[in-house]
């Protein structure tokens, strides 16, 4: 009777540490989703230890210390846990800055939230680094207002569901890009006083419409749009950009690519395909847009040796190798300028800060080669990146606004 008993409580701490391992785990799926690491950890850093700087246009923040450790949430029950991470109020109650998704977060469900706080508790190294104060200004640096902030702009915490006789793939998807994975926190544009225009598709069309600049990237429109959305994409192409980084047609850049490195690359394929299929059941905010149509003549001019047109020499001289005459690139390395959506958006931010400071793919488990861009910043005068950008957004049926060369010396 006693080995039974033995037996039996054995079992049953066994079986509790199973679930505990289990709930971890799956915690650890989900800061993947919420891509945590890329924000919460500082360049050469550790983990999860903060530090990070992040510019807001009223200065900078500095991500915080996440690790189980006294200087980080190492005191935080899982209340304080979740009042953070969902309504965006620090253990001591202040209000956070925005620049944590919290009005995202929001729809997170419980049991996601009981898996984050084991994984963060449990499944990550403490490490103690205290947090850095911000750099702005008072009074802007003042909290206090942030508290108003939230109560406008954040909404009540309600945990998503999908909506009576939704397709689970797409209602997967949504939670996913509207709550855990926080797209709109880059890519739908914000109100002078900070806030997202739009949470969701039920909010209006600016939901995923692409952002105003920041750190000199553009966080590309993600509606249906052809222009410069992903109104020519197919939900395969989508899936093999998140895993990989790159697709036929085009590849990641800026901020994108530490989510792919760190998020996107880790998630399951059902996960995947169910942000893609969610994002392309979004209509264009443009109703009059159109597919690209390719245009050969500038494409014929070049191989015919004529490079009259502004920017053409530029671009033979420093793009063509990679990028052709044709425009086409090359499948899954160097990626199309032809109909490519990030060249015609309607700032060139974007366009203009890659020839100036270049860029690399980052190498993935299924797609493990690097691929870099040059900096061309060095050896092109301002006018001559305003040149090749125009060439290049005007080109093979593209339409894009020309740019000044008073625009690249300001980003530059």
């Amino acid at each position: 009777m006693k080995n039974l008993l033995i037996a039996t409580l054995l079992l049953g701490a066994t079986t509790a540490t199973q679930a505990d391992e289990a709930l971890v785990k799956k915690g650890e799926y989900l800061a993947r989703a919420g891509d945590c690491v890329a924000c919460h950890t500082a360049k050469g850093g550790q983990p999860f230890a903060g530090g990070l700087p992040m510019e807001t246009p009223i200065g900078t923040v500095y991500s915080t210390n996440i690790t189980p450790h006294a200087s980080g949430i190492g005191q935080y029950s899982f209340a304080d846990f979740d009042r953070a991470v969902r309504k965006g109020i620090a253990k001591d109650g202040s209000t956070l800055y925005p620049a944590m998704p919290y009005p995202s977060y929001a729809r997170v469900s419980d049991d996601d939230m009981q898996a984050l706080y084991a994984y963060f508790m449990q499944g990550v190294e403490p490490v103690a680094q205290p947090n850095k104060p911000t750099d702005i200004p008072w009074p802007l640096s003042m909290r206090w207002p942030l508290s108003i902030w939230r109560g406008l702009f954040a909404p009540e915490v309600k945990a998503w569901q999908a909506p009576a006789g939704a397709d689970p793939v797409v209602s997967r998807g949504a939670y996913l890009v509207e709550g855990l994975g926080h797209c709109g926190a880059c890519h739908t544009p914000r109100a002078l006083t900070m806030q997202e225009k739009a949470l969701s598709p039920a909010d209006g069309e600016q939901f995923l419409a692409g952002s105003a600049p920041l750190e000199g990237w553009i966080a590309k429109n993600l509606r249906g749009d052809h222009k410069d959305g992903l109104g020519s994409w197919s939900e395969a192409q989508l899936v093999q950009f998140l895993k990989t980084g790159r697709s036929d047609r085009s590849a990641v850049f800026g901020g994108m690519s530490d989510v792919v490195e760190h998020s996107m690359q880790h998630l399951s394929d059902a996960d995947l395909t169910a942000i893609a299929r969610y994002l392309k059941t979004l209509p264009p905010s443009d109703p009059n847009d159109t597919p690209h149509v390719y245009d050969k003549q500038v494409a014929e001019a070049l191989w015919q040796g004529d490079d009259s047109k502004p920017g053409a020499s530029v671009y033979i001289d420093n793009c063509a190798a990679c990028h052709r005459t044709d425009g086409h690139g090359y499948t899954q390395v160097f990626p199309a300028l032809a109909g490519n959506p990030v060249v015609q958006t309607a700032d060139a931010t974007s366009l203009i800060h890659v020839v100036l400071a270049g860029g690399t793919v980052p190498a993935t488990r299924t797609a493990p080669s690097n691929f870099t861009m040059p900096a061309f910043g060095w050896r092109l005068s301002d006018q001559e990146v305003a040149d090749v950008v125009n060439f290049i957004r005007s080109s093979w049926g593209n339409q894009g606004r020309a740019v000044s060369a008073a625009e690249v010396k300001h980003l530059r």
